[in-house]
């Protein structure tokens, strides 16, 4: 059954890079069938986060989309302190962060210095994971009046956030099972994988990684050997996909020339292999028809083009987005209120 999903991905892959245009082109993902339509649907804010969702996962459905919840922790990097019941933020670690978080320009938040976790905790995050997984699958299934129905879960694992905390030797300085090797310092994000499948399939779940970024003061001395190891130990669990951030996004907003590549990852991973980081139309058609990915993931040009696969269609103006908006509490100001073209 195995093989058979593998060997449809690669017809799909195939198929795609012959096409004129590979990024607009349908691709066969597990089960999911993606067209790369989108839902002309802004979003709806209120003070109830899950109705705000609903519409626009419906919407998505309705245009044959698929829909993932992404899972993650921010470890160190949570709530720019102390948690709101007084306790410390959790890590690999006990270094606070050497970086201010500025989020509108008009002043920082600084780290308070985090708490290690101990080896009995860390299991019950891996358990953490796994009932927020089985949560949102299930989320479809609530008696509730408002219900949304997720496709599946894409665990966080990049970004300095919790999970990278642990695989990155520039933050974990642990000497128990957990850090110290390669093998130790993945076996934490591995073990959330492993749960996370088991509970609701494996065929639900994908992971980003960024074994080549510094975000978050979360670096690595041999992201290579990082990045191969983690996409060869991801095909004993057989999950959906893998989607990682190319290494030329060393810091989160400069796009920086190098010489690495995610090929060794790409050629080692089994699955459908995401790329994403800094892409326009042009070297993201590029990226599939030369085989470097299955698909291209886009950020900040699909948060300021709600219509984007049209435009990339049309090959057309893209509207520039507005970064002094990022990471602000507004609901509709930088988020929803970017223009579609016009019909």
């Amino acid at each position: 059954m195995k093989a058979g999903k593998e060997n449809m991905e690669e017809e799909s892959r195939e198929d795609m890079k012959k096409a004129i245009n590979p990024l607009l082109s349908p691709y066969k993902m597990g089960k999911f069938n993606l067209s790369h339509s989108y839902p002309n649907t802004p979003g709806i804010w209120t003070s109830e986060q899950t109705q705000a969702w609903r519409p626009i996962v419906d919407a998505v459905h309705e245009k044959g989309g698929v829909f993932f919840c992404q899972l993650w922790h921010a470890g160190r990097v949570s709530n720019f302190g102390y948690q709101p019941n007084g306790q410390p933020p959790i890590s690999s670690t006990d270094k606070p962060l050497k970086i201010e978080f500025h989020i509108d320009g008009s002043g920082g938040a600084s780290f308070s210095p985090p708490r290690r976790l101990s080896v009995k905790e860390i299991s019950q995050v891996v358990d953490d994971f796994r009932i927020a997984a089985r949560n949102a699958m299930e989320a479809g299934k609530s008696k509730l009046a408002i219900q949304i129905r997720f496709d599946g879960v894409e665990i966080h694992g990049a970004n300095g956030y919790l999970l990278d905390q642990f695989m990155k030797d520039e933050v974990n300085d642990r000497a128990d099972e957990y850090g110290g090797s390669l093998e130790n310092r993945c076996r934490f994000p591995l073990q959330v994988i492993e749960a996370v499948a088991n509970e609701i399939g494996a065929d639900k779940v994908g992971i980003r990684l960024s074994p080549f970024a510094n975000y978050n003061d979360s670096g690595d001395s041999d992201p290579d050997a990082l990045g191969l190891h983690m996409a060869e130990s991801l095909n004993k669990f057989s999950i959906l996909y893998c989607h990682v951030i190319e290494p030329r996004m060393v810091t989160q907003f400069e796009k920086l020339e190098t010489t690495n590549s995610l090929m060794p990852m790409r050629k080692a991973f089994r699955r459908t292999f995401i790329v994403a980081g800094g892409y326009n139309r042009d070297d993201g058609n590029e990226a599939i028809s030369n085989g470097v990915a299955d698909l291209v993931a886009f950020g900040r040009p699909f948060l300021a083009n709600p219509d984007l696969p049209r435009r990339f269609q049309l090959d057309t103006v893209l509207n520039k987005h507005d970064r002094n908006t990022f990471y602000t509490p507004d609901p509709v100001v930088g988020y929803t209120d970017y223009p579609f073209l016009e019909t």
